[in-house]
């Protein structure tokens, strides 16, 4: 039954984008529909077939392997700390106050490799050195260049915009609209809608390697998951993108597909080090968003339980089902998490992530949906989800959909053509909305199969 709702919640998704969007006439139903069936194919072979499945299998492994390749540089700067237990008490005396995490089995032991200034800091770092590398080398180029044919001759998108989505499977927002740079300031508003939405649809590949710290001790095949929810929310950018803003122009590139690329290191070692500086900016910001964002909205919840208390006692109603940020979310966000297939036990929760991934970001969300798989509190209390929607809400969070990324592409583009600004501005919620379903779907696509 499940699997039926998520074929349904697709048809649902794209009808809601239809009645938002800016010309019905001109909507290119081909274009959805061959979108469509792009990701359902890509789905179908990674998680189907026996290819599909030993190539998922090898890809994690792959990215599991990295990640203790940076266990080696950051044992340098952190020694034990990113590795070792360490002894904090005994069973007799009990654990201090605030190691939650420990290992009863010989005593009580911290485990400081789960610390995210330890563990996840240093993956950013070198995620970020090895992709700058490899761009260096212009193997990634070509990689961005096969998927971008295949989105073009596939879905009939000017070359710029294939260009953009593609490049956006590996690098962030800001960065995958360079490989266009010659063409933003005169491209059509379609096209801006879809570098805009294929921005907020997909994840960088740095902060891809982080969720795979903070979720692969109890998700040990959560790297395959997410490379594979990037490539397939990449053409899904274009179709919501399409549907919303549909092209009544003439792309410049419509004939043709030229990638820029500015060659700014001297060598490898240049370009490592380069990587690895803007990695440790990544992970700062990363870690400063964090802090403010979690005390804010612990500071929300304060407040906001305290005006409940107060209705309550003046009314007497029982408020306690809304009386946080996460409970209030999961109500508005839980009829998405239905429409992808959600068991009906998880709703709220899996709304609960939902809204935080859209109204904060998207780390605050995976940072939570690691609390609850690893067992943690969340919202102040112990919660579960099945297997089948911890899988969905990988694929659903995957994502830079939320409101803090329209600043940062107004930024971010707005930089690269400034007369463009006021139309990134005006695109901005559209955008968002064309980038929150394109992750809605492709986690629908995926609650078919699995």
């Amino acid at each position: 039954m499940y699997k039926f709702i998520s074929l349904f919640g697709i048809f649902v998704q794209v009808g809601i984008c239809y009645l938002l969007s800016s010309n019905r006439k001109k909507i290119d139903w081909r274009l959805v529909g061959v979108g469509l069936g792009l990701q359902f194919l890509f789905a179908l072979l990674i998680l189907k077939t026996t290819l599909g499945r030993e190539f998922f299998v090898y890809m994690n492994d792959v990215v599991v392997q990295l990640l203790g390749f940076t266990q080696e540089g950051a044992s340098l700067v952190f020694g034990n700390l990113t590795q070792i237990n360490i002894p904090v008490g005994t069973p007799q005396e009990g654990p201090p106050p605030g190691f939650a995490d420990l290992d009863t089995s010989s005593g009580f032991w911290a485990q400081p490799g789960a610390i995210f200034a330890f563990s996840v800091m240093p993956t950013v770092i070198f995620f970020s050195s090895l992709m700058t590398l490899l761009y260096h080398l212009g193997i990634m180029q070509r990689i961005v260049y096969l998927f971008a044919i295949v989105m073009k001759k596939a879905l009939g998108t000017s070359g710029a915009e294939s260009l953009s989505a593609a490049a956006n499977i590996f690098v962030g927002q800001t960065e995958a609209p360079l490989v266009i740079k010659p063409y933003v300031e005169k491209m059509t508003e379609s096209e801006l809608m879809a570098i805009m939405s294929g921005g907020m649809a997909t994840i960088a590949g740095g902060v891809m390697a982080a969720y795979v710290g903070i979720l692969a001790a109890k998700f040990p095949d959560i790297a395959g998951h997410l490379m594979a929810a990037s490539v397939m929310s990449a053409p899904a950018s274009l179709v919501f993108a399409k549907l919303l803003v549909p092209e009544i122009g003439t792309p410049e590139t419509s004939e043709k597909m030229e990638m820029h690329f500015e060659k700014v290191d001297k060598n490898v070692i240049d370009a490592a080090a380069r990587g690895a500086s803007e990695g440790l900016k990544l992970a700062l910001n990363i870690v400063a968003m964090l802090i403010a964002f979690l005390a804010l909205v612990a500071m929300g919840n304060a407040i906001w339980g305290w005006v409940c208390s107060v209705v309550a006692s003046l009314t007497g109603w029982n408020l306690s089902a809304i009386d946080t940020f996460q409970e209030v979310m999961g109500y508005v966000f839980s009829p998405f998490a239905l429409m992808m297939g959600i068991p009906v036990q998880d709703l709220l929760v899996s709304g609960q992530l939902l809204g935080e991934k859209t109204i904060l970001n998207e780390f605050v969300a995976y940072t939570h949906f690691g609390d609850i798989i690893n067992g943690r509190p969340f919202a102040g209390e112990l919660a579960q989800l099945t297997e089948r929607s911890r899988v969905i809400l990988a694929y659903a969070l995957c994502g830079f959909a939320n409101l803090g990324s329209i600043g940062i592409l107004l930024g971010g583009i707005g930089g690269i053509a400034p007369s463009r600004r006021g139309d990134l501005a005006r695109l901005g919620i559209r955008a968002l909305i064309a980038a929150t379903f394109a992750s809605f779907v492709t986690a629908n696509i995926a609650g078919m199969l699995i």
